[in-house]
């Protein structure tokens, strides 16, 4: 039933963000970080399977999906800065 997500290190991404230079940067991971608890009321649960390791499918993805996303384009500016 997971519908949102609360960063364990929040504060550090966000202090992270802040430093960027851009606003358009800022507004973009700002919008990133946000995404996900808009997808996650609508995902499905995920496998039916839950013992039997065929990927996890459904919110455990579009966590892990998220995760990546934001990193990526994260590292992407933070690479731009330098």
């Amino acid at each position: 039933n997971l519908k949102h997500v609360d960063l364990v290190e929040g504060a550090v991404l966000r202090g992270t963000i802040a430093a960027l230079h851009l606003d358009e940067w800022k507004n973009d991971m700002k919008d990133k970080m946000s995404a996900i608890n808009q997808i996650l009321p609508n995902a499905p649960a995920g496998d039916i399977y839950p013992y039997v390791d065929v990927g996890a499918g459904g919110k455990a993805e579009a966590v892990r999906v998220w995760i990546r996303s934001v990193l990526h384009k994260l590292i992407h500016y933070k690479a731009e800065h330098q």
